[in-house]
């Protein structure tokens, strides 16, 4: 099973928020951990780490979700496998955690928001909000974006302006698909690269907090 971090309050309660957040590439599990002191209180934060090493990929010393081909498109098997160890994990976390969580909040930065996505499209039903943060919609036989597959979802979409790394154009199509759909789309602007910025953690801990359907 994947590892993973797990952050929260030192006396969690039944029903408390779980968010799962993966790391992007070259990272590891430990990188988001860091974003726990800017969520809602009481908010469950769980950091796997990917299953692939980044170092042949060319990706840096920490770990990857799957080899990125070109723009908007990840190899298919890596994806698939990493989807699949996803599957296991989330299918083990509540008996693993020491309460009965709250509904799931799945996502991620870069290939984690990536990934968030690509399971909640490829599992219809598995997940209701997703948190994507400067990611994109991947093209993968498994990711169909229809009104069945993002029936009951509420996405949250931050991504920045000037990113170098997945261009915002890639943010602008994926989120016009998603409405296209008829999915629920937060979308968040920012004037930066490829990164986090306070100004998104605080939209991200407003976002969610509103607990409505």
């Amino acid at each position: 099973m994947l590892q993973y971090e797990l952050q929260g309050p030192a006396q969690p309660r039944d029903g408390a928020p779980l968010l799962v957040l993966m790391h992007g590439r070259g990272s590891d599990r430990f990188d988001l951990a860091r974003l726990h002191p800017h969520l809602p209180n009481g908010t469950l934060l769980v950091t796997p780490e990917a299953p692939f090493p980044g170092a042949p990929w060319g990706y840096g010393p920490g770990s990857a979700w799957y080899r990125f081909i070109s723009e908007g498109l990840p190899d298919e098997a890596s994806m698939t496998e990493s989807l699949e160890r996803l599957e296991e994990l989330l299918a083990a976390l509540p008996a693993a955690l020491p309460i009965t969580p709250g509904p799931l909040v799945l996502g991620g930065f870069s290939q984690g928001g990536t990934m968030g996505v690509a399971y909640a499209l490829s599992r219809p039903g598995a997940v209701s909000r997703v948190v994507n943060l400067s990611g994109f919609v991947p093209r993968h036989p498994l990711v169909t974006v229809s009104p069945a597959t993002v029936e009951g979802i509420r996405f949250f979409w931050g991504h920045g302006t000037g990113d170098s790394a997945i261009p915002f154009s890639l943010a602008e199509r994926g989120r016009a698909a998603l409405r296209g759909a008829g999915a629920d789309v937060a979308a968040f602007d920012y004037d930066m690269d490829h990164g986090v910025s306070p100004a998104e953690l605080r939209d991200l801990s407003d976002w969610l907090a509103d607990n409505r359907p």
